[in-house]
This record gives structure tokens, sequence and C-alpha cells, in this order.
């Protein structure tokens, strides 16, 4: 899926909501736990109780590769029974990779290559720290996004990303000038955190035509408005993640329905800043 594709899923369900698919097995209803899956059964009712809101979804590996082969078992599933809405969601491994140009060319084959690794996901988070020959392999899959960590939203981010050198350029700042010429913004995205809303503006002078991957609204406290008032451009721009508070809205019978009714509430907002924006009727 490219930008324009993007773009034009967004229009179309006006909404630019990425639903995170955290879902960790201590949290999910204990009525799914007879099942030969439970995650896989839970994701599967997440994803059909919001496709009809929700223009992504991301998969915190986190959460599968804690459980072993099991967990890859239950993802590997939830990103097959994703291939039959691959046109109404686009596909994001939060994986946050990056390690040395070998290496990170066999993280890319894991998440892209699906004759290799059974997965082939439309994008993966990557962490720049060890530069660009570890970026790059990502960017060498063609119709593939790499997700470039800039500014994120926990507690700790101010230990580094905020370090600010002699010109008194912070260091995510410094980031974002020097990954965009890796790739284009037919290849490369940002996350930016919701709680860094006040920050957006800035980032757009930086990078006007990237999308950006923005976690921290809902469970985290993030303002939606905000993000768009600051972060939003002529293609929306924005992938804003919600995960708690959409897949854990209840813990009982009803969940995919209060998941459902979470992300209509946020899809309607979606679409009035959409309006606002002039980029939907």
């Amino acid at each position: 899926m490219n930008r324009e594709q993007l773009f034009n899923l967004i229009q179309q369900k006006r909404s630019f909501l990425c639903v995170g698919l955290d879902s960790d097995l201590t949290k999910i209803p204990a009525h799914l736990l007879h099942e030969e899956d439970p995650v896989f059964a839970f994701n599967r009712q997440i994803i059909d109780a919001t496709i009809e809101y929700t223009v992504a979804y991301k998969p915190n590996f986190a959460f599968y590769e804690s459980r072993g082969i099991a967990g890859l078992q239950s993802l590997s599933r939830t990103m097959n029974y994703l291939e039959a809405f691959q046109d109404q969601a686009f596909t994001i491994a939060d994986a946050k990779r990056g390690d040395i140009g070998n290496t990170s060319a066999q993280y890319a084959k894991a998440v892209f290559d699906k004759s290799i690794s059974g997965f082939s996901f439309d994008a993966v988070t990557v962490a720049p720290y060890m530069g660009e020959d570890s970026v790059k392999p990502f960017l060498d899959f063609g119709g593939k996004w790499a997700i470039i960590l800039a500014l994120t939203s926990n507690k700790g981010s101010d230990d580094f990303q905020l370090f600010s050198n002699g010109s008194g350029k912070r260091l995510f700042e410094q980031v974002l000038e020097r990954t965009q010429h890796w790739g284009s913004p037919d290849n490369i995205m940002y996350v930016v955190g919701a709680t860094k809303a006040e920050m957006l503006s800035n980032i757009r002078d930086i990078v006007p035509d990237h999308f950006l991957l923005v976690p921290g609204v809902g469970a985290q406290g993030g303002n939606l408005q905000d993000v768009a008032k600051h972060g939003m451009n002529d293609h929306c721009g924005l992938l804003v993640n919600a995960s708690r508070s959409i897949i854990f809205a209840s813990n009982g019978v009803d969940f995919a329905e209060k998941a459902k009714a979470e992300a209509a509430s946020m899809q309607q907002e979606m679409e009035t800043l959409l309006k606002s924006a002039g980029l939907i009727q």
C-alpha cells in the first residue's frame, strides 16, 4: 500500500485510526481461554468489530514473542486472517528492529518476505540509532515502509531524544533531518508520541510530507485534537494508534462490542477533524 492508497483508504473510511493488537494473554476475557488459540480468537473478534472504523492494525511483537512458538502461531494466524482485509487495512509490525546491515536484512525478511517467514506486513517500526546501514535493508523491499522512531511518548524518551548538541538541535530533530534522505515520504514514516503533540508543528517543519505514526492517544492520555491541529498535512499524514483503550474496553463477553463502540467514537472524532481540514466532504 503506497502513500496515495493509504490516503484513499483514510478518505474512504473517514478515519486515521490504527488499532494496536497488544494482545496480552493475561488480560483477554476469561471465556476465551478455553479456545485452542485464545489470543487469535481475541484478535479475530477485535478485527471483525473494528475493521469498519480502522485503517491500520499494529501487533506489538513483544506480546507474541514472549510466548515463544505459541505466540508466533497466534501472530501468524492473525496476519493470515487480515489478508482477507488487505485492501481495507494497513499492517504494521511493531517490532522496533535495528541492527548492523546484514542482521537488519534478516529482520526485514522476517516481516516482509512471506515466502521465507510467512509474514508480509506493510511496515515495520525501526530504531535508527545504529545509522543508515541498519535502516536501508527495510527500504530495499518495494512497496514496504520503515517507521522510524523519532520522538516517543514514554517517560524515558527525555533521556536521549531531547538531548541537544552545540548546534542547538535536539537529537530527535537530527534523526528527522538525516533519515528522511535515506528514503522518501513513500517508504518512510516516523513515530511521534501523542503526548508530545506540542512539538508536532516543529516536526512538520522538518518532515512536511511524511506520515506520522502517533501512539499515546487513549490510555496514555494524548489529545487527538491537538495531534490533528499540529500534525495533519494535505494527505492527512497521521496514523493515530490506540491499543488498550479499544481492545481492553471490556474484559467480559461483550469485549468486542465495547471495542467496536470505542473505535466508532474515535472514528467519528477523526471524521470531524478530516472535514475541518478539507480532506473529505
